[in-house]
């Protein structure tokens, strides 16, 4: 069964440009170095009336919205070993505190699936 890693970040709307380009270029070099699928979406219907809505839920600012990303891999073993790629590929040394959102408020983890329909 396939490994997920996922991630939801807050990001101001006047960055999601500077952030796009960032996502297409890890986008390509992820599936380079193995991984099966990536994809990054930003919040577009998120004023929803049951549970709790993710603006909430990251207690977003005035002016920014949510990214939702997922990339897909094989297993957990084989998302490792994509992972020790990837981190050495120097294409991807970014500097967090040059990123278009707060790092330090994004939520992230690894998931084994649960139902592949």
């Amino acid at each position: 069964m396939a490994y997920v890693d996922g991630f939801l970040l807050p990001i101001p709307i006047k960055n999601i440009d500077a952030y796009k380009r960032i996502a297409q270029k890890a986008g390509k070099i992820l599936r380079e170095h193995g991984a099966l699928e990536y994809r990054a979406c930003i919040g577009d219907d998120l004023a929803v009336k049951m549970g709790m809505p993710f603006p909430r839920s990251m207690k977003l600012k005035r002016g920014e919205t949510v990214v939702f990303a997922w990339i897909v891999y094989k297993s957990r073993a084989h998302r490792d070993r994509v992972n020790a790629k990837v981190m050495k590929d120097p294409r991807l040394a970014i500097d967090t505190k040059a990123m278009p959102f707060d790092v330090k408020r994004m939520s992230h983890g690894g998931f084994s699936v649960l139902v592949d329909a």
